[in-house]
C-alpha cells in the first residue's frame, strides 16, 4: 500500500497496520427493551466468550472492500458510503482495533445518532454508556469479534473504549484517538460539519452510512452531501460501495435491488 504524503489541515496521519485482514459476519440486533437497556459489560455472551484477538484474518471479499482497507490505512478522514451488509462498520472497527492494539492510538470513540428512539437519550433509564450501549450493538458485536469478550469488557471499564453521542461532541477536540461515527446517514449536514472538525492530531475517523436508509426526513440526512464535497480533498478518502458489495444472506442483495 502507498501512503499519502500529505494530510488535509496538515494533521499527522495514522496508519493502523500490523495484521492480514476477512470480513466476519455483522450481526445487527434490535435494540432491546428500555425498562431493561442491554449492557455489555454484564452480557454473559461476552463473559463467557474467550479471548479471541485476531482468531479471524480479515480479508476483502471485493475490489471495493479492498478499496476501503487501503483508505482506512492511508488517510486520516474516511466516509465508506454504501448499503447494509457491505461490511463498513466492521471493517472500521477491525481498523480501530488494530490501531489500539498495536499503540498507534490511545483509545477508541464509538458514536452513531439515536434518532430510532424517537426521543433524547436523557429519558432513557441508565448512565451515559447504558443508555447508548443498545444502539452501538452493532459496533460492540464487531469489537468482542476482534478482541473477545474479556478484552473488551477491560478496554470499556479503563476508558480505552469510549462512548460519545453525538451531541456530547460539540467542543471536544480528538487526539489520539481512532474515532467511528456509525450511521452516518442519521446525521444532519450540521451535524456532521461538526463532527468532522472534532478530528485532532495523530487521530482517524471514520463515518459510515447509507444515504438511503435514512430515518431523518426527507433531504434532512447531510451524508450524501458531505461525501460529494469531501470527495474533492486531499487526504480524506470516500469510498462507495454497492449492493454488488454485500457479504450477507445473498437475498440481502437481491431484496436492496427491488426495495
Amino acid at each position: 500500500m502507498k501512503y499519502l504524503e500529505q494530510v488535509h489541515h496538515d494533521l499527522p496521519h495514522h496508519h493502523p497496520h500490523g495484521h492480514s485482514h476477512n470480513v466476519a459476519p455483522i450481526y445487527n440486533k434490535t435494540p432491546q427493551d428500555k425498562s431493561s437497556p442491554w449492557d455489555p459489560l454484564n452480557d454473559p455472551a461476552f463473559n463467557n466468550r474467550r479471548d479471541q484477538s485476531y482468531v479471524r484474518n480479515v480479508k476483502p471479499h471485493n475490489a471495493n472492500q479492498a478499496k476501503l482497507m487501503e483508505a482506512l490505512a492511508d488517510n486520516s478522514m474516511v466516509l465508506a458510503v454504501g448499503p447494509a451488509g457491505t461490511g463498513k462498520t466492521y471493517l472500521a472497527v477491525t481498523a480501530a482495533v488494530e490501531a489500539l492494539e498495536s499503540g498507534s492510538v490511545d483509545r477508541i470513540v464509538l458514536s452513531r445518532p439515536a434518532i430510532e428512539a424517537g426521543e433524547s437519550i436523557g429519558f432513557l433509564p441508565g448512565d451515559l454508556q447504558e443508555k447508548m450501549a443498545p444502539y452501538l450493538r452493532p459496533l460492540y458485536d464487531a469489537l468482542n469479534d476482534r478482541l473477545g469478550g474479556k478484552k473488551l469488557k477491560q478496554y470499556l471499564a479503563d476508558g480505552m473504549i469510549e462512548i460519545a453521542p453525538i451531541g456530547y461532541m460539540r467542543g471536544r477536540t480528538l487526539n489520539n484517538a481512532f474515532v467511528v461515527i456509525d450511521e452516518a446517514q442519521n446525521c444532519t449536514y450540521v451535524q456532521l460539519k461538526m463532527l468532522l472538525t472534532r478530528l485532532g492530531w495523530h487521530s482517524t475517523m471514520v463515518l459510515t452510512g447509507d444515504p438511503e436508509q435514512s430515518d431523518l426526513l426527507s433531504g434532512m440526512s447531510g451524508l450524501a452531501q458531505i461525501a460529494d464535497k469531501l470527495e474533492k480533498v486531499s487526504g480524506v478518502a470516500v469510498v462507495r460501495l454497492t449492493p454488488q458489495d454485500v457479504v450477507r444472506h445473498p437475498l440481502v442483495a437481491s431484496m436492496l435491488g427491488v426495495l
